[in-house]
C-alpha cells in the first residue's frame, strides 16, 4: 500500500482545555475520513488563560475574565449540541481548574523534536485524557505516562516541563498568534483563509478545497 500522506497542511490554533477545540478536531477527523490525501495538522499553541496568569505563571482563578454565568450556560448548550452533531462522547465536567499550559509545552516540544506521527499520537492522547478520562493534563505524572504510551521518553517530557526556555517559547507563540489576529480557538487556517470555531466538516472542506 502506498503512503498517500503529503506535506500539505492545515493550521490549527488551539488550547487543550477548550471543549470546542476537542470538538473541532472531531470535525477535522470526519473531514479527513472523506479525503484521499490526508492533511498534516500544523498545530499552534494558544493559551486561553494568558490574561489570568500571575507573575509566577499560575492561574488567578479570581480574575475577572468578563464572562458571566449566562455565557458559560450558552457554551455548555453549544457543546452538547455539537456533541450530538459530531456523534462525540465527552465528559461535560468543567475543566476550568485544569492548567493546560504544561500540556502545551510538552506537546510543542514533541512537535519540534519528534516525528509528526509521534506528535499526533501524543496530541490526541492529551485531548482524550482530559475530555474522555477527566485526567489533569497539567500534572507532570499524567503527561509523562501519556508520553511513554506514545513511545516517547517520559523523563525527557518531564524535564521539559521545568525548562523556562520551552515555556517562554510557547508563551511567545501564543502572543504571536494574537498579534496575527487569532482571537479565539479553535481557529483553522489554510493559506490566507481561516475559519474560527468548531465548524462542521463541510466548512473545513470549503476552507481547503474552495468549494
Amino acid at each position: 500500500m502506498s503512503d498517500t500522506r503529503t506535506t500539505e497542511r492545515i493550521g490549527v490554533y488551539s488550547d487543550y482545555v477548550c471543549p470546542f477545540c476537542y470538538l473541532g478536531r472531531q470535525s477535522l477527523s470526519q473531514y479527513q475520513d472523506d479525503r484521499e490525501v490526508k492533511l498534516e495538522i500544523d498545530w499552534h499553541p494558544f493559551d486561553l488563560r494568558s490574561g489570568e496568569r500571575k507573575p509566577d505563571g499560575s492561574i488567578d482563578h479570581s480574575a475577572d475574565d468578563g464572562k458571566d454565568e449566562d455565557y458559560y450556560e450558552q457554551a455548555r448548550e453549544n457543546v452538547q449540541r455539537l456533541q450530538e452533531e459530531y456523534d462525540t462522547e465527552m465528559s461535560l465536567e468543567p475543566a476550568m481548574e485544569v492548567d493546560s499550559l504544561p500540556a502545551q509545552v510538552a506537546s510543542y516540544y514533541v512537535k519540534e523534536t519528534s516525528s509528526y506521527e509521534q506528535w499526533l499520537e501524543f496530541d490526541v492522547a492529551i485531548f482524550e485524557a482530559l475530555w474522555q478520562d477527566e485526567r489533569d493534563i497539567g500534572d507532570p505524572d499524567v503527561l509523562a505516562e501519556l508520553a511513554r504510551d506514545a513511545d516517547l521518553d517520559p523523563d525527557e517530557v518531564r524535564d521539559v516541563l521545568g525548562d523556562d526556555e520551552w515555556r517562554s517559547e510557547v508563551e511567545e507563540q501564543s502572543t504571536a498568534a494574537q498579534r496575527q489576529g487569532v482571537t479565539g480557538v479553535p481557529t483553522f487556517t489554510y493559506g490566507e483563509y481561516a475559519a474560527r470555531g468548531a465548524v462542521p466538516p463541510e466548512h473545513l472542506e470549503r476552507l481547503v478545497e474552495g468549494t
